[in-house]
């Protein structure tokens, strides 16, 4: 398989100032002697001016000679080199990619809306001109279908409290790290290099955004309860124990129930706790 080479062109000056003296010398012998045949010295200067070439930084320019690759120019300068080549400018500079938002399946079939910020690079010219038909557009329908495909293997969300799988909201970097790979995989005949890849945008479609929001608020819900729950029992058997433990006051089961239960409406309540005091008997 064909790869990409690197070619050292001639020196563009030198062979500027060999152009300038073919190419004023047939002037001056055409003129002065009507020689005809330093007719022929001129039209070759002039042809070979098509061979100059300026390569910026951070571009190439492919060269093809009637069909056949003939090398790759990444250094910048000024040079010659065959007029008879073809030549195509590619740009080796890092571009940024913000695809737009597209709805997809996750892993449980919930339609979400997700979309990525990719940064990339041309890598290998021979693979990007000639690999691919168009490597920008190439690049754009392979990350889609990267992201189409990291979306079906993990949940938007863990559902019912299972935290030990990576989902697409909690697992970070690991997901990102998954879709790098992906693309890079897809890009590399293309040669593209992939210097990041990140999901930018990530929710719920709107059509069961209301539902997955109150099925969190539930979830929030539920776990504060339980918290409170947990802190309020806490308190009521220490509550008890140090009553018993500082003989403050007897009480028996009857009793114990009824406190542990006031104690616990007290705790337990959403709202403020509007006391009675009582101001007779305790029985």
């Amino acid at each position: 398989m064909v790869q990409e080479k690197l070619i050292r062109p001639f020196n563009g000056f030198l062979s500027l100032l060999v152009v300038l003296v073919l190419l004023g010398v047939s002037i001056f012998m055409l003129a002065a002697y009507e020689s005809l045949p330093w007719i022929a010295g001129l039209v070759v200067a002039i042809f070979l001016v098509i061979g100059f070439v300026v390569v910026n930084p951070n571009q190439s320019v492919v060269n093809t000679l009637f069909g056949i690759y003939a090398g790759t120019i990444k250094e910048n300068g000024f040079y010659w080199v065959n007029p008879f080549y073809v030549r195509k400018r590619i740009s080796l500079r890092a571009r940024n990619f913000d695809s737009q938002t597209i709805k997809v399946n996750d892993k449980i079939g919930n339609p979400i809306m997700i979309g990525l910020v990719l940064v990339w690079k041309v890598e290998d010219t021979y693979k990007s001109a000639f690999a691919v038909d168009n490597f920008e557009q190439f690049v754009l329908v392979q990350s889609e279908a990267a992201l189409r495909k990291l979306a079906g293997i993990y949940s938007y969300d863990n559902i019912e409290g299972e935290h030990d799988e990576f989902t697409l909201r909690s697992g970070g970097e690991e997901v990102n790290n998954q879709l790098e790979e992906e693309i890079s995989s897809r890009l590399e005949i293309a040669g593209i290099k992939v210097i990041e890849a990140r999901i930018n945008h990530l929710a719920y479609a709107q059509e069961i955004a209301q539902a997955m929001l109150k099925r969190q608020q539930a979830t929030a819900i539920v776990a504060a309860r339980y918290k409170i729950v947990e802190g309020a029992v806490s308190m009521v058997q220490m509550a008890l124990e140090e009553l018993s433990k500082k003989q403050i006051v007897e009480l028996d089961e009857a009793k114990k129930a009824t406190m542990v239960s006031n104690l616990m409406v007290v705790l337990c309540s959403d709202k403020d706790a509007s006391p009675v005091v009582n101001t007779g008997s305790v029985y």
